[in-house]
């Protein structure tokens, strides 16, 4: 896309990748809130592979349209991987829990995303966080986790079991797609990652929709404009702008924008669910991207491969 290298022309490519992964959050963000309003009406297994389905379509077109090659077979596993956490995980999960959970709630469950993020990018040997990074990445997610738990009471719902796998699941992915960015692209990482889905996907999908025609049929418009919005945006275009600002920016460092998420997500569950927001949403959202700000200052060594 020409404005994603034009943007990173203009500027460092570090402040390039903070800004493309914030732009990706920004889309990312409104996720949960369409995705209750998606599984309002909609099968939550439906919802999620069906979404995966019509994003490959998309994805095969884009491939098409700019010729490009195969990927090279060192590359299918992370691939894999990216299929694994991003398209099927973490849309099945949070399709599964965003049926009896709040918007609100499950937004401050994801805001450990960024540590789980770094983590497993440190566990795959590709970047090496210093302490300090590692510092406001705790205090950060420390944040979120005790903001979940102030809003329910100190204790958890079954359904948030289901949010932390989800959160594993696209860290794995994240950190997986960040790397073979640098070398693919991010709009050729999620394109491909989402045809690798399609055996899955696509099976589940028809096998739901026989199986709950009528249920689909009746399903209301403002569902089918939530799971639009996860087809086109949540699990396509969203990701062509995260995955180009991991790829110049590191996959550590930009990762810790996803803790304004939450906040984000809180901000649209307002908007689309009418979920209430309160002062002390605020205040959590200022504290954490006063920490985002110091992680974004700390050094993270990177080495490609």
């Amino acid at each position: 896309m020409q404005t994603l290298s034009t943007t990173s022309s203009r500027v460092s490519p570090e402040t390039a990748g903070m800004l493309l992964g914030l732009l990706g959050v920004a889309i990312f963000s409104l996720t949960l809130p369409f995705t209750r309003l998606a599984v309002a009406d909609l099968d939550p297994t439906f919802a999620a592979m069906a979404r995966a389905v019509v994003a490959a379509l998309l994805a095969a077109g884009w491939l098409r349209w700019q010729r490009a090659p195969l990927p090279p077979r060192a590359a299918l596993p992370g691939l894999a991987a990216v299929a694994a956490g991003c398209v099927i995980g973490f849309p099945l999960l949070t399709s599964m829990a965003m049926r009896t959970l709040p918007a609100a709630h499950g937004a401050v469950l994801v805001g450990i995303l960024p540590l789980a993020t770094a983590l497993f990018a440190a566990l795959r040997g590709h970047e090496r966080p210093s302490p300090a990074f590692w510092a406001s990445a705790l205090l950060g997610s420390s944040l979120v986790v005790g903001f979940a738990l102030r809003q329910s009471g100190g204790s958890l719902h079954a359904a948030d079991l289901a949010l932390f796998a989800a959160v594993l699941a696209a860290a794995f992915g994240y950190a997986e797609g960040g790397r073979l960015a640098q070398t693919l692209g991010g709009q050729q990482v999620i394109s491909w990652a989402l045809l690798l889905a399609l055996p899955v996907a696509l099976p589940l999908t028809l096998w739901q929709a026989w199986d709950a025609g009528a249920a689909l049929a009746a399903a209301r418009l403002p569902a089918w404009l939530g799971f639009g919005y996860t087809c086109v945006f949540s699990m396509f275009l969203g990701f062509f702008f995260w995955y180009r600002g991991m790829a110049l920016g590191g996959v550590a460092r930009v990762g810790q924008v996803q803790l304004v998420q939450p906040f984000l997500t809180l901000l649209g569950a307002a908007l689309v669910l009418g979920e209430p927001l309160r002062a002390a949403h605020v205040a959590f959202a200022l504290a954490v991207i006063a920490v985002v700000a110091v992680g974004r200052r700390t050094a993270v060594r990177r080495r490609l491969s």
